[in-house]
């Protein structure tokens, strides 16, 4: 039997904005776990579909943050972090249905080895529930992120494979609380999407290791509260950000021509797909990274004198596509 003052407490984050219609099925997921020492903050990003009113009323016993306006992901999760009290943070889509014993494996893995920093868990489609979406994430020798396994039937074939990981999807996933004290928080400036690839990034060049869980299960609605244009303008931007500021020398040495053309591939898909909105988005995100490129250049010099890592743990790292 647990005991509450013997086991390491956990702070639940769940951005939400405009929500309501999936807070239910998320919230009560995390009232059914197995594990008994946690905390759920809700910071809502100035939500107008009458989210908070329906927690405050309905889930009590949930820490409401209400932001006076859209601080997207990234701001949503920093300020929940200001004003979490646990050890470890677990970050939860609003859009997710959790596992009993979600929260339970994860600590799991944090108690197996102290020198974990994070934990990926398993996430898989939320109304095809055979389906991976995610198996804990990978960086492609090309500078692309990767969700390991996704579209692929689950039969275990991630389960049985201790080894250290690149990263996990911030949608599910925790984070030991002196990591991020050590790394830092997610970057504002990515506002959503590629913010965790951005932290995956910096805790493996701090030296931080990662590994995956693969009964920490959530069951996910794929960009029920995100998507489309949107979608496609921070993915094309943040994944040019993540390229400037985080892929150290060695890869960029070794790798530029992978880098570059598939970065041009994109590009040339979405020309030629000028008259979908989500294509022009995404060559809009592209292009509005270069524009930055001297600020994130600047921020590259911080991050990359970060490593303590060497550059063949790196290259092992990635993911050969």
């Amino acid at each position: 039997m647990w005991h509450y003052d013997n086991i390491m407490k956990i702070s639940v984050i769940i951005p939400n904005w405009n929500g309501l219609k999936y807070l239910s099925t998320c919230l009560n997921s995390l009232q059914n776990q197995t594990y008994p020492n946690f905390e759920i903050i809700l910071v809502d990003n100035a939500s107008t579909d009458n989210s908070v009113t329906f927690v405050k009323t309905k889930f009590q016993h949930v820490n409401i943050l209400q932001l006076s306006q859209n601080y997207g992901f990234t701001g949503a999760v920093n300020h929940g972090i200001e004003i979490a009290n646990g050890e470890i943070i677990a970050l939860l889509n609003n859009d997710t249905e959790s596992d009993k014993a979600w929260l339970a494996e994860l600590v799991e893995i944090f108690e197996s080895d102290p020198n974990v920093g994070w934990v990926a868990s398993k996430i898989k489609l939320f109304d095809r529930r055979h389906v991976l979406h995610s198996a804990g994430d990978g960086f492609g020798m090309d500078g692309i992120p990767i969700n390991r396994g996704v579209w692929q039937e689950d039969v275990g074939q991630f389960d049985d494979n201790d080894d250290n990981i690149f990263g996990g999807c911030g949608g599910a996933i925790a984070y030991r609380k002196t990591m991020i004290d050590d790394i830092g928080m997610f970057d504002d400036d990515f506002f959503m999407y590629c913010e965790d690839v951005d932290l995956n990034w910096r805790a493996q060049l701090a030296g931080y290791s990662c590994l995956f869980a693969p009964h920490a299960i959530v069951y996910h609605h794929l960009s029920a509260t995100g998507g489309g244009a949107i979608s496609s303008f921070y993915t094309g931007r943040n994944t040019v950000f993540v390229l400037v500021k985080n892929v150290p020398d060695i890869v960029w040495r070794r790798h530029w021509l992978k880098i570059i053309k598939a970065q041009f591939k994109i590009a040339w898909q979405a020309i030629h797909a000028w008259r979908s909105e989500a294509a022009r988005a995404r060559l809009h995100g592209q292009l509005a990274a270069l524009i930055e490129l001297p600020y994130w250049l600047r921020k590259r010099r911080h991050v990359q004198n970060t490593k303590v890592v060497s550059d063949e743990w790196i290259m092992h790292i990635l993911t050969e596509k």
